[in-house]
């Protein structure tokens, strides 16, 4: 038996994992003394590694490349010449009939790493010719990148995972952890146990309000509306660092004037909190010596998402809490590689390392690097503009790799309707999802533990990540099968390994310059920037409080708190929310195949609801109910729970069959683009045969499992 070093797959906490390796198997793993997880793992991290050997649970892996000659007709499996030879001259028909902003690109979050996303970016803007090119940051933290560059200059965290444990404060907004990132969960149990203070905004009782000095229990919706009125209090109550926000900061005036209104008694009836916790919450926060505001999708996930978080920035600016250690401000990022999509320029507006596509000097940099004559400089496309840009017409392609949007979008019969408009369709994965179901061309890539790379860590960490077993089947990486695609459109790319993908961006990108493979070997953790090769990184951002920005100074904004845009009725009494479920991951591709943890919870999934509520319509805890908005109806089982607040249920997104993204809507906030999850109205609905009910759900479950499972399987 022998050990393979790797970063865990699953959340952005960037866990180190050891996984053991026994006669070309993954047999088990184990906590690796990494920087982040300090030898401790969740769940996830121990169990969820025997997908790897094709276990079938869910959906088979995917062997060998497949393609669909005709609209209508059956995958077929081929050989790799074939496959790049079907795919690529049908994009370059695409292309030649319609243009390059025609072809959309989809970078992964997950498995493929940085690498990859950076060859899938160069591909679509040096190849393809636009900058249709993103990733799912766009429906998770995109409002977080878009808040925080407009006022500190930086869209990531401004302090390590490490740090929250020797803060003296933890403002915990929208943010469950315990589910999300129960690593990082840890650490807010370890700074409470060395005396933090700890304030939670959250509706529901989640985990972590358990341990709460103060927890406000807003109302849904209400977010900005509460910020309003934090920073309300701060400044009536002169409880902000007036020195600091003189010496470090522009904005105070205006932003002075738009919170004047939010007292906490006007905002009673918007939040339903009394003024008294909102008071003593900022009295909390503004006293503590150091204090760091953590946020999670329950802030970056509705339509006013981008203000929300501008919000939060400014309250750390408003108290000094930026610019040391142990403070700051944290969007904890979700996927194991998410940050790092959006730091390799997976971004319809930013070349890796954060450039801009509309800057002249940038255009040229690169283009001169990949040797093309010029470089688009129009801001490309972005996931949630997909559907609409094909009802258009203007988008007629779409290669996605390693994300599956039949899945995780919003109103998903308006998803499905777009892509069986579309005229090409290619899928790189490693599962036969729902999306790849209905592909056109589908490449087999090799999965994380397959394959080598780097990872960016939510606090903007890169480790490397080993190969731990060879891969099963005719599949290869990710990063190669795009080379390939290149050549064949006649702009040959050759890698031989991703050190040298690695070490072509570190060129490109003063950010990461001093981030060497050699650096990152072993446990090495490397937050950038990292701008020479003699330096350990930027543990804390904004040195000498200078932000990136022009002048320097960090921007106090706000904003008038909007209401959602779909509001509850007599029909649809409900609001729903959507939530993460802490044993499975993302689209559930991964997790749904591991037997530990498909054993933890299964189809039809569920819908946690008050016991208020479930009294008042009569709803026993497991009883399957439809579950209906104005888009769709699915069934699902019902979990009556003491921490949801009355007036609200929530559902998690990784259920084919209870698939809770057939309600949601396509509410977008108007700067970052990403949908309004979070909210919208919906019913219940009492199933009286339950017999028939749990037949139907096997049934339906048992279909869609073998319908996937054939189409993987084709010879």
């Amino acid at each position: 038996m022998h050990k393979a070093l790797t970063v865990c797959p699953y959340c952005g906490s960037g866990c180190k994992i050891n996984l053991l390796v026994e006669n070309g198997k993954v047999v088990g793993a184990e906590g690796a003394n990494g920087v982040t997880n300090q030898g401790e793992l969740c769940l996830k991290g121990y169990y969820g590694w025997d997908f790897l050997n094709d276990t079938k649970l869910l959906t088979p892996r995917l062997k060998k490349p497949m393609i669909r000659r005709q609209k209508g007709g059956k995958l077929e499996a081929v050989s790799w010449d074939e496959a790049i030879e079907f795919a690529s001259s049908k994009l370059r028909e695409i292309k030649e009939k319609y243009g390059p902003e025609a072809i959309m690109h989809t970078g992964s979050s997950r498995g493929p790493g940085n690498e990859t996303n950076y060859v899938m970016q160069k591909f679509a803007r040096a190849v393809t010719g636009s900058n249709n090119i993103d990733c799912c940051a766009r429906v998770c933290h995109g409002p977080s990148v878009a808040g925080l560059q407009v006022t500190l200059g930086n869209g990531a965290m401004s302090n390590s995972i490490c740090e929250i444990e020797d803060t003296k404060c933890i403002l915990v907004f929208g943010y469950n952890a315990a589910d999300s990132h129960p690593i990082v969960a840890r650490r807010i149990l370890k700074a409470k146990e060395k005396g933090a203070k700890v304030i939670v905004c959250d509706p529901r009782h989640i985990e972590t309000a358990r341990i709460a000095d103060l927890w406000l229990p807003l109302k849904n919706g209400s977010n900005m509306a509460l910020v309003n009125a934090f920073a309300n209090v701060l400044i009536t109550e002169e409880l902000y660092d007036k020195d600091y926000v003189s010496r470090y900061t522009e904005g105070f005036d205006e932003y002075r004037e738009i919170v004047a209104k939010y007292t906490p008694e006007y905002v009673e009836g918007i939040t339903g909190l009394p003024a008294q916790t909102i008071r003593e919450a900022m009295r909390i926060y503004a006293a503590a010596p150091s204090a760091t505001i953590l946020w999670g999708m329950g802030v970056t996930q509705w339509g006013q998402g981008v203000d929300v978080v501008k919000g939060l920035s400014g309250l750390a600016l408003l108290t000094g809490n930026l610019g040391r250690p142990n403070v700051g401000v944290g969007p904890v990022r979700g996927q194991n590689n998410v940050q790092g999509a959006c730091d390799m320029g997976a971004l319809p507006n930013m070349y890796p390392g954060y450039q801009a596509v509309t800057d002249p000097a940038t255009l040229e940099k690169f283009a001169k690097a990949w040797g093309v004559p010029s470089l688009s400089g129009k801001i490309g496309y972005s996931l949630t503009d997909v559907p609409h840009k094909v009802k258009e017409g203007k988008i007629k392609a779409n290669y996605v790799m390693g994300e599956d949007p039949l899945q995780t979008e919003p109103d998903l019969s308006m998803m499905r309707e777009a892509f069986s408009e579309l005229e090409l369709l290619i899928v790189q994965d490693i599962f036969m999802t729902k999306t790849a179901a209905e592909a056109d061309v589908i490449f087999p890539a090799t999965s994380w533990g397959e394959h080598e790379g780097v990872y960016s860590a939510a606090d903007r960490g890169f480790q490397r990540f080993e190969k731990a077993v060879d891969p099963q089947g005719d599949v290869k990486p990710d990063w190669e099968i795009i080379s390939l695609m290149a050549t064949a459109l006649g702009y040959p790319m050759k890698y031989n390994n991703t050190k040298e993908i690695w070490d072509e961006l570190r060129e490109l990108c003063p950010l990461y310059y001093g981030a060497t493979y050699e650096k990152m070997a072993g446990l090495g953790y490397i937050p950038w920037p990292c701008t020479t090769e003699d330096s350990p990184g930027t543990p804390w951002l904004y040195a000498g409080n200078k932000f990136d920005r022009p002048g320097g100074k960090g921007l106090l904004f706000a904003s008038e708190w909007r209401a959602p845009m779909e509001q509850v009725d007599e029909e649809y009494p409900l609001v729903l929310c959507t939530v993460r479920e802490v044993g499975h991951y993302s689209c559930r591709s991964m997790t749904g195949n591991c037997s530990a943890l498909q054993t933890l919870a299964d189809e039809p999934g569920y819908v946690q609801i008050s016991p208020q509520d479930a009294d008042k319509m009569r709803l026993q805890d497991q009883q399957l109910v439809w579950v209906e908005s104005r888009r769709g109806k699915v069934i699902t089982r019902v979990s009556v729970s003491e921490r949801i607040n009355v007036g609200a249920v929530y559902m998690t997104y990784q259920w084919w069959i209870g698939a809770c993204n057939e309600l949601t809507l396509d509410h977008l906030d108007p700067i970052s683009k990403t949908p309004e999850y979070k909210y919208c109205a919906v019913k219940l609905e009492a199933i009286t045969d339950q017999t028939w009910a749990e037949n139907y759900v096997q049934q339906e479950y048992s279909q869609l499992k073998a319908r996937l499972r054939r189409e993987a399987e084709v010879i």
